[in-house]
């Protein structure tokens, strides 16, 4: 058995698991703040407008998340009737929990991206607090990644995702009801195929994370002050 590389895996592993309980937390807690100011106060009854990963844990969900950046929480409920428009409510209830765990995404990059440059830059001296530094920019370029996960997968247009909430908006009332309908067999299949995609290939969803993964960085990298911290946040992230 190889220890040399079971470790680095542990210490991910080890280091992923705050993240994770954070990003399903404010994933869910978004969608119930939503909810809420739309007039639905059932959330809030219910104890779940809080980021208290208790509330919302899924522990088959959250393993998932950890180990395959595909993952889920306990929905937060929602009564679409205490909306003025339902569907369109539910539409911005969908949307809030992805465009949360993106922006979490986004900070979390940001923070490891100027640790990085401050490191690599000569700002800090101390080759001890350097270590401390670095690994704690570690940490939040996997918190980057496992939000930016979070966000992608939710934003698939299958039932149960809140990409099928904000798609069906789009669709005539008949078709929206037939979708619904199925949608706990489709939920079903689409789980399946994803574990076939995870297990067998061909990868398509990890193709897919890595495209919006490395489109956001390439983005910050066109600003002059994130060019070094990139350039050390994707050798250290992605050159394995």
């Amino acid at each position: 058995m190889d220890f040399s590389q079971i470790l680095p895996f542990l210490i991910q592993i080890l280091l992923s698991v705050p993240s994770v309980l954070l990003a399903l937390s404010c994933h869910e807690a978004a969608h119930g703040y939503m909810a809420y100011r739309l007039g639905d106060p059932t959330a809030k009854a219910v104890g779940r407008l809080t980021i208290n990963p208790l509330r919302h844990l899924d522990p088959i969900g959250a393993v998932c998340l950890l180990l395959f950046r595909i993952g889920w929480a306990r929905p937060v409920p929602v009564n679409p009737r205490n909306f003025k428009k339902p569907r369109l409510g539910m539409a911005l209830v969908a949307i809030a929990g992805p465009l949360t765990n993106l922006l979490l995404g986004i900070l979390s990059l940001l923070i490891s991206v100027l640790i990085y440059a401050l490191i690599w830059g000569g700002a800090v001296g101390n080759e001890y607090l350097s270590q401390v530094l670095v690994w704690i920019a570690y940490f939040f370029g996997i918190a980057f990644m496992i939000n930016v996960g979070l966000a992608v997968f939710n934003l698939l247009p299958v039932p149960p995702l809140d990409g099928s909430r904000i798609i069906t908006l789009l669709l005539p009332p008949r078709l929206y009801f037939k979708v619904m309908r199925y949608e706990r067999q489709i939920a079903l299949g689409m789980m399946l195929l994803l574990l076939i995609d995870s297990y067998v290939g061909p990868h398509l969803f990890r193709r897919l994370l890595n495209l919006v993964l490395l489109g956001i960085c390439e983005l910050f990298r066109l600003i002059p002050i994130f060019e070094l911290g990139i350039n050390l946040f994707m050798y250290f992230h992605f050159s394995s």
